[in-house]
């Protein structure tokens, strides 16, 4: 009887406990919320790297066994140009689409297309590992009552392709309040 009972509350245990671990859109809320976005579902929330990131995010590898991508989301400051040549910079063999610029939610965002071998450095004084075939996509938001926001989305080529539209969506989910 006792192992029955025990065995019971181990498979509601899983049956209900794994209803907690879905993944679920997560609005993120920047600027000591006077603006949000809604991360996508499929994104892994992770503690930042460094710092001065505000929110991080690892997005599915395209392929079983595949790398994942990194998203980073911070305030910032620096001319828009002086901040996407620096992330040109990261890629040897860059190849920069040229930068679109959109209205969403009445605030001027910058969308940033790069290509190449990423220099993956994670330090000022450490060595770079170079990643081959990566891709960034990057956002800037530009708003007046919050200032500066930047998204980056680094990974291979392969998985930013896979996880594009759901970037795409929560730049647009942008909200200023």
């Amino acid at each position: 009887m006792r192992r029955n009972q025990i065995l019971a509350a181990f498979v509601a245990a899983i049956a209900f406990g794994s209803a907690s671990f879905a993944a679920e859109p997560e609005k993120l809320e920047l600027s000591d919320g006077k603006m949000s976005l809604v991360a996508p579902e499929s994104w892994k929330k992770v503690a930042p790297k460094v710092r001065i990131i505000d929110f991080e995010f690892e997005a599915p590898a395209a392929a079983e066994g595949g790398d994942t991508g990194r998203i980073t989301i911070m305030g910032a400051g620096g001319s828009i140009e002086a901040n996407v040549d620096r992330w040109v910079g990261q890629f040897a063999g860059a190849v920069k689409q040229p930068m679109k610029e959109e209205k969403v939610a009445g605030q001027t965002v910058y969308l940033v297309d790069i290509s190449g071998d990423f220099r993956d450095q994670r330090g000022p004084f450490a060595q770079a590992e170079i990643k081959k075939d990566y891709r960034m996509l990057g956002a800037i938001i530009k708003t007046e009552k919050a200032g500066q926001y930047f998204i980056k989305f680094t990974g291979p080529k392969t998985t930013v392709e896979h996880n594009e539209k759901a970037f795409k969506a929560m730049v647009n989910s942008l909200e200023v309040k």
